[in-house]
């Protein structure tokens, strides 16, 4: 029985930081895999600033020597609008149904779950096992503590919360905003995932200072 992390983003684009973050969750709890599903642009909740294809083809390339990390296109194939993290899930769940799966989320998306934010809330909390990532200024234990939802639902390994050395403030918004204004972020992505940006000219190249030095 292998032990499966689930890592839902919209990776627009893929981070270093993302990269980091699957690496050491893989490590501390001791997964045998770490699954990418990135997000379609259908999602009512997102407003994704690039093509699918081309985070698909991001993510395939960062991924891509870390016999660990698998890309699952579930939610990029889907034609409804209103596609829940409960179905993603379910699905995964019958593609390996004898290994154990944790859904990856940072605390942040722990607070939307108990402020009603997710569609299937209850259903995804109560059939489902969890790894949470520390976020500035929330307190996981206390938001577990508080809510009915998740402390009836906690059997004590739900949660597996990580509150030490992952809270990173590089993300795909502040890359994004690095290339639209002039800025520099040639170190914040991998390499290849870099020269994929510069040659399609996505999220504003031109108006980057790599793009005034080429």
């Amino acid at each position: 029985m292998a032990k499966i992390g689930i890592y839902g983003s919209s990776f627009d684009p893929i981070t270093n930081v993302h990269l980091f973050t699957a690496s050491t969750i893989a490590n501390r709890c001791k997964l045998d895999k770490v699954i990418f599903l990135p997000c379609s642009n259908k999602r009512k909740d997102k407003a994704l600033k690039t093509e699918d294809e081309h985070r698909w083809n991001m993510v395939e390339m960062a991924i891509d020597s870390d016999e660990k990390f698998i890309l699952d296109d579930f939610e990029m194939k889907q034609d409804a609008w209103n596609i829940s993290s409960y179905d993603a899930m379910e699905y995964l769940k019958k593609i390996y149904p004898e290994d154990d799966l944790y859904f990856i989320m940072g605390a942040d998306l722990l607070v939307d779950i108990v402020e009603g934010k997710w569609g299937i809330a209850e259903k995804l909390v109560s059939e489902n096992k969890f790894i949470v990532m520390a976020r500035d200024g929330i307190d996981m234990l206390k938001v577990i503590s508080a809510s009915p939802l998740l402390r009836n639902n906690d059997d004590g390994s739900t949660f597996h919360l990580i509150d030490k050395g992952i809270a990173m403030e590089i993300s795909s918004t502040y890359i994004r905003d690095e290339f639209a204004n002039g800025g520099e972020a040639k170190y914040l992505l991998p390499t290849n995932c870099y020269s994929y940006i510069k040659k399609n000219k996505l999220y504003g190249w031109e108006n980057s200072s790599e793009e005034s030095q080429t």
